[in-house]
């Protein structure tokens, strides 16, 4: 994944499919997965992961999304 790729969030929306958004910004931040590491929140535990800054058309400003949890479009 690399900046101006269009992607789009998984598992897709299947009441709206083709929900894509525009990779703005490459960065590193902290993810806290309850089901994984449940709902007591320690950052110790956890290391910075790669998120990408998206910016989706019907939003006015960017969402940062983990890119585990992005599909890049082909």
């Amino acid at each position: 994944m690399q900046l101006g790729d269009m992607v789009r969030s998984v598992p897709v929306d299947t009441r709206d499919p083709d929900r894509w958004g525009l990779v703005v910004e490459m960065i590193q931040k902290k993810c806290w997965r309850t089901e994984n590491l449940g709902p007591m929140v320690d950052w110790r535990k956890v290391d910075p992961e790669p998120h990408a800054v998206v910016l989706f058309p019907w939003n006015n400003a960017p969402i940062t999304i983990p890119i585990t949890d992005l599909e890049v479009m082909s």
